[in-house]
C-alpha cells in the first residue's frame, strides 16, 4: 500500500501512535547522533555507553555469554571495541536499547516474547546473509538491526490499536493470507508503514526506514539490506523460531535471489550448525528483556 492511498485522518491517528511509543533512553539518542557524524571517535561512543550503567552491563552480558565465547571476561566497553570493532557494539547498544522499550502487555494478546525471538532470528539470519554476499560498504549488523526492527509496526499496533490489529490477527489466520494484506483490509494501512514510521521519528539512517518500509516487497529493490531482510524473514518463518502473527512464507524475486547466486529460498537457508549459532544468539538477546 502507497502513503499516498493511507486516508489525511488515519495518517494522522497512525502518527499519534508512534508518538506515544517510549522514546530510546538519552544515552542511545546520544550513540544515534554521534553515528550521523563521521568524525565520531570509538571513544566517545564508549563514554556514552558507560555514562548508562543498564546499557554497560547488559552489552557485557551479550559479550561474555556462550555466543562469543571469548577466552576470557571482557569487563569494560573499551574492551568490547577493540574485540568487535565500532559498528558492532554501536548496534549492540541500538538491540539492546529497542528490545528494552518493547510492551510487556498490550490489548491484542499479541504474544511479545514469540514476537522477539522472531524478530531477533530474522536479526541473526539477516546478518549472517549480509556476510555471505560480502557487499561493500553495508555492515552486517545494520542489517542485524533492520531485522530486529523490521516488524516494530505490530508492535505499535498492538499497543495503539489493539482491537483493529486483533482483527487483522484473526483475519490473516481464518483465511491464510499474510498479515499485511490483512492489516491493509482491517486498518487501512500495514506494519510497514507504520514501522517505517516509527524508525523515523527514532532518527534512524533513510535506507533502514525504507527497508523496513519495503520488507515484503518484491517489486521495489532497495539493495542488499532489503534482499537480506526478506529472505531471512522468509527462512525465521519456515524454521518456526518464535511468532510475529505471520506464518505466510512470500516467494523472493529473482533479483533478490540473484544476490545470493540462488534461484530459491531453499538455497539460501543456512546450514544446520549455522542455524544452531543463529538461534543460540536469538535467545542470548532474548534473555535480556528481563536482565
Amino acid at each position: 500500500m502507497d502513503m499516498g492511498q493511507i486516508t489525511a485522518e488515519l495518517d494522522k491517528k497512525l502518527l499519534a501512535a508512534v508518538e506515544q511509543m517510549p522514546a530510546f533512553p538519552r544515552s542511545v539518542q546520544r550513540i544515534l547522533e554521534l553515528t550521523r557524524d563521521l568524525a565520531c571517535s570509538p571513544k566517545e561512543l564508549v563514554q556514552v555507553i558507560e555514562t548508562d550503567p543498564v546499557m554497560t552491563i547488559k552489552v557485557l552480558k551479550v559479550i561474555n555469554s556462550s555466543y562469543y565465547s571469548f577466552p576470557k571476561k571482557i569487563t569494560s566497553v573499551s574492551q568490547c571495541v577493540v574485540y568487535l570493532g565500532f559498528n558492532t557494539v554501536k548496534n549492540l547498544a541500538l538491540g539492546i536499547a529497542a528490545i528494552g522499550i518493547l510492551p510487556k502487555h498490550n490489548g491484542a494478546d499479541f504474544d511479545v516474547e514469540q514476537y522477539l525471538l522472531h524478530s531477533l532470528s530474522t536479526a541473526s539470519l539477516a546478518k549472517l546473509l549480509c556476510g555471505r554476499v560480502g557487499h561493500a560498504g553495508l555492515e552486517p549488523m545494520d542489517c542485524y538491526i533492520a531485522g530486529l526492527l523490521h516488524d516494530f509496526g505490530k508492535v505499535v499496533f498492538a499497543q495503539f490499536m489493539p482491537e483493529e490489529f486483533s482483527a487483522a490477527l484473526a483475519l490473516s489466520r481464518q483465511e491464510n493470507i499474510p498479515l499485511h494484506l490483512a492489516e491493509q483490509r482491517m486498518i487501512g494501512a500495514d506494519h510497514t508503514v507504520v514501522g517505517s514510521m516509527l524508525a523515523e521519528h527514532w532518527q534512524f539512517a533513510q535506507p533502514l526506514v525504507q527497508c523496513i518500509r519495503h520488507h515484503h516487497s518484491t517489486n521495489v529493490d532497495t539493495g542488499v539490506m532489503h534482499a537480506c531482510l526478506f529472505l531471512a524473514n522468509q527462512i525465521s518463518k519456515q524454521m518456526r523460531y518464535g511468532d510475529s502473527g505471520n506464518a505466510c512464507i512470500e516467494t523472493p524475486s529473482a533479483e533478490q535471489l540473484r544476490y545470493f547466486g540462488a534461484t530459491s529460498l531453499e538455497e539460501v537457508i543456512p546450514s544446520e550448525s549455522e542455524m544452531e549459532k543463529v538461534l543460540l544468539e536469538a535467545k542470548t538477546f532474548a534473555q535480556l528483556e528481563n536482565a
